[in-house]
């Protein structure tokens, strides 16, 4: 179950996902504009925050930008049917993960448990790579002894990978291992989060020393 901040101009949308998800044991507030969900996001932060892009005045893309600038709290966005722009501008904005409206709410819940889930423990202990110290009891990143915030869509990407340092994963293997569904071809969500975790723990993320690309197969960690 988990405290949900809604950002939904659509009164009617809003409306219905508030209830079906309030009947599957979320407590939901909503938002009709960006400047309001930006406001009740800093007054009471939510667990995870559900959101729209397409809002007036201040719209999702900035919305999301400003939260994550702030803090790692999961995001999934909601987007239009097969708008391309919307997903990748989305996920370059910081958001975990993304559903297409019209939307089940039975999919949204389970979208939602599984965002959550992605910060479950891991028993195999403390991963040292190079500068890099991964601590999967803690669910904590350091490099160079500096702390370092991952958003948990980063930190479950992170685990998966260096778990195994130096096999490849496909990006259909990520995707099943880190988001837990199958968006079958659909390889923005993997790319996009290596991205954002690259720049958070490679000197060069140009030239990365951790999460490193085998071309035309898919991603390893290491070795470094």
């Amino acid at each position: 179950m988990a405290a949900i901040l809604l950002i939904e101009d659509d009164p009617l949308v809003r409306r219905g996902l508030e209830l079906a998800l309030g009947r599957h044991g979320h407590t939901v507030r909503t938002a009709a504009t960006g400047e309001d969900g930006l406001e009740a996001f800093r007054a009471s932060p939510p667990q995870l925050v559900v959101l729209d892009l397409m809002l007036p005045g201040v719209d999702g893309f900035a919305v999301c930008r400003r939260i994550r600038s702030a803090s790692e709290v999961p995001i999934i966005m909601l987007t239009a049917r097969g708008d391309d722009f919307d997903v990748v501008g989305g996920l370059e904005a910081g958001a975990d993960d993304y559903v297409v409206k019209p939307v089940q709410p039975t999919v949204l819940d389970a979208r939602v448990r599984a965002v959550l889930r992605r910060g479950g423990a891991d028993p195999d202990g403390v991963r040292e790579h190079g500068g890099l110290c991964v601590d999967t009891a803690a669910l904590s990143v350091s490099l160079h002894g500096e702390a370092v915030a991952l958003t948990p869509t980063e930190l479950r990407l992170l685990l998966t990978l260096s778990g195994s340092p130096g096999r490849v994963f496909s990006r259909q293997q990520l995707l099943e291992a880190v988001w837990e569904h199958d968006y079958l071809g659909d390889s923005r969500l993997v790319d996009n989060c290596v991205q954002r975790l690259r720049a958070k723990i490679e000197a060069d993320p140009a030239s990365p020393a951790y999460v490193q690309t085998v071309r035309g197969f898919g991603y390893r960690f290491g070795p470094v």
